[in-house]
């Protein structure tokens, strides 16, 4: 195993819990349709960048929370909402982060934003997690 997909594993186990990671690492040794682009986000988004050390995992969550946003990537704002909690960040810090894209990326992309945090506020809370 190369030090990106054990860094990637291990980030992804804090996060995500050692079950999902287990499930990745599974996946990863198959070769269903996709499996090269689910190795690549694993390797280079979390093992490489997410293992930086430049800036804390929670202001790093912030920061791609405002680039999801600015794009209108519902699904991913989902997990990267997740993943901001579990990196730190607390809901209100989640809906300052909400209100600062209003003006630069419009309400069009804050309304996606909001009912992305809030369907996974609600998937955290139903699961007990919140």
């Amino acid at each position: 195993m190369n030090k990106a997909r054990e860094d990637g594993l291990r980030i992804f186990a804090e996060v995500y819990g050692e079950a999902a990671a287990a499930g990745a690492a599974r996946h990863l040794e198959g070769d269903a349709f996709g499996v090269d682009q689910a190795r690549w986000a694993l390797e280079f988004a979390f093992g490489t960048v997410w293992a930086r050390e430049g800036i804390e995992r929670k202001m790093r969550s912030a920061a791609v929370l405002g680039m999801l946003i600015g794009m209108r990537q519902e699904d991913e704002i989902v997990y990267h909402t997740k993943m901001g909690l579990a990196n730190g960040l607390t809901r209100g810090e989640l809906e300052e982060i909400l209100l600062s894209a209003v003006p630069y990326c419009g309400l069009p992309a804050s309304n996606i934003a909001k009912a992305a945090m809030l369907r996974a506020f609600r998937e955290l809370d139903e699961a007990g997690e919140g």
